[in-house]
């Protein structure tokens, strides 16, 4: 059984489409629990682009979330499917009709809240704090004077403006406090998809006065924003947790006893030390020119990568997902088989397409891509894109002669011989049973199967992480025939 794994990110998403529209009459959450998703194959989650969520840092997909939903995704013995919100205001709706199963974000556990949807077991809990700059010149002032300067007193916000988006736990606090404080704070809402972090650093550059964040959020931007305050409370300690829809109690149950294992383990507090408390290694990330969550590079080859994909025509950013899977980006990284370099060449292969130093990353680039064109040559009779795509980057992580193997066996079992998931992928897994290896139909006898499917699943996956956080700009893509992908998403 292969092991499970989010899978490839789907299109962008949250009613994308669709315009503001007039308030519509609530509709009954969808009847799918765990059995329903369990035939399906795949438990649909959302998440959101975050500094701390999910985001893209020297080409690896990163995240607190992200990370515990692969995590969950073991448990479940399932795949699961992100999701990414496009806009904050629409992910109870996009939950409650049938878009997505669980939304894995940090969602402040309110009762409003609670009246549409099922929060799971809490992952933690925080306070609401005010954010707002200190004076000009902080660091040349005494604390005291610091302190005079800022509002530490709620009541001092009468009359202030603070900027929140509507459908958050912020503006509901907002609205409440200004009810107990008796008079009017200035409620600026923003658009649903304008993240906290985003508004924080608007708070650090003096474009708004003020905005609201949970107390760990702010903590971890104060790393890098050092001109910020948070140490105002407007709120008691809140729970923060996930949610599922009210008709799914299996799968709350599920997930519930899975968070209180996990908050048991060791490894669930180094995953939210990592991203919460390790003030250094935030810093470190959001200042590197390979830190994405909306847009950046994936490497210092980027320029290169695209150089060389337009000889492919390929979409750069697949090619960038080959070699991060090849090497991380490594130009001196050698394996155990002797290959070497960005795209781990052997030497023999390197020196056939031109590489005199393996080592130098232009000619290694250079000579891998001339490779993967000639692979390309072989499998000019795959008509379909992504399919063909597939049948190159199996032939080049095991060899083409594997590859026609799996395919002739695909033929003799009455399988499509032209198609990759459940058909030549099937057998390539096979070919390291004595049972298919020795099949009259093989040529080229034993293969460690298992690793080529996971080597073209690994490349398309990391291939939707880039497509969602890099721009594409002149790159050529593919065109994606979606029926023939099995996983469309992380």
């Amino acid at each position: 059984m292969k092991k499970p794994s989010i899978i490839l990110l789907s299109t962008l998403l949250l009613f994308a489409c669709q315009s503001p529209r007039e308030k519509e009459p609530e509709l009954k959450p969808v009847a799918v629990d765990l059995l329903e998703i369990r035939e399906r194959g795949n438990l649909v989650a959302v998440t959101g682009y975050g500094a701390n969520s999910y985001f893209l840092y020297k080409g690896q997909p990163m995240g607190y979330e992200y990370e515990l939903l692969n995590i969950l995704a073991d448990h479940l013995d399932l795949n699961v499917e992100l999701k990414i919100v496009k806009d904050m205001d629409l992910v109870f709706d996009a939950l409650n009709q049938g878009e997505v199963d669980i939304i894995a974000l940090g969602l402040t556990v309110t009762k409003d809240r609670a009246e549409k949807v099922a929060f799971t077991e809490h992952h933690n809990e925080t306070r609401q704090v005010l954010v707002q700059r200190k004076p000009d010149n902080w660091r040349l002032m005494k604390l005291h004077e610091i302190e005079r300067l800022l509002i530490r007193n709620p009541i001092d916000l009468l009359g202030a403006e603070v900027h929140v988006r509507k459908g958050s736990s912020y503006y509901a606090r907002l609205v409440n406090l200004s009810e107990e404080i008796g008079g009017d704070i200035k409620i600026k809402t923003v658009p649903g998809h304008v993240s906290t972090d985003e508004l924080i650093g608007q708070v650090s550059r003096g474009e708004i006065d003020y905005t609201i964040a949970d107390e760990h959020i702010a903590k971890i931007n104060s790393a890098f924003y050092a001109d910020i305050d948070y140490e105002t409370p407007i709120s008691f300690p809140q729970r923060i947790a996930w949610a599922v829809r009210k008709s799914s109690p299996e799968l709350l149950e599920t997930v519930n006893q899975w968070t209180r294992e996990m908050k048991q383990s060791a490894v669930y507090y180094t995953i939210y030390n990592k991203y919460y408390k390790d003030r250094g290694g935030y810093r470190k990330r959001v200042r590197s020119e390979f830190y994405a969550f909306k847009g950046g590079r994936i490497s210092k080859y980027d320029d290169l990568i695209k150089q060389h994909a337009t000889e492919l025509d390929w979409d750069w950013r697949l090619l960038a997902s080959l070699i991060y899977r090849e090497s991380h980006f490594d130009p001196w990284t050698r394996s155990w088989a002797g290959a070497v370099g960005l795209m781990q060449l052997i030497p023999e292969t390197a020196r056939q397409y031109g590489a005199l130093d393996i080592y130098d990353p232009a000619q290694n680039l250079k000579a891998g891509t001339k490779y993967l064109k000639w692979l390309e040559g072989i499998w000019q009779g795959i008509t379909d894109p992504i399919e063909r795509t597939k049948f190159i980057l199996a032939s080049y992580n095991a060899g083409q002669g594997h590859v026609f193997d799996a395919r002739r066996l695909a033929r003799k079992y009455d399988r499509d011989p032209d198609i990759w998931d459940d058909n030549v992928g099937y057998f390539i897994l096979k070919k390291s049973s004595a049972e298919y290896f020795n099949d009259e139909v093989v040529e080229h006898g034993y293969c460690r199967g298992g690793e080529t499917y996971a080597y073209v699943r690994d490349v398309f996956e990391l291939y939707e992480h880039y497509k969602k956080h890099v721009q594409l700009e002149e790159a050529i893509e593919p065109p994606v025939n979606k029926d023939n992908i099995a996983s469309e998403g992380i």
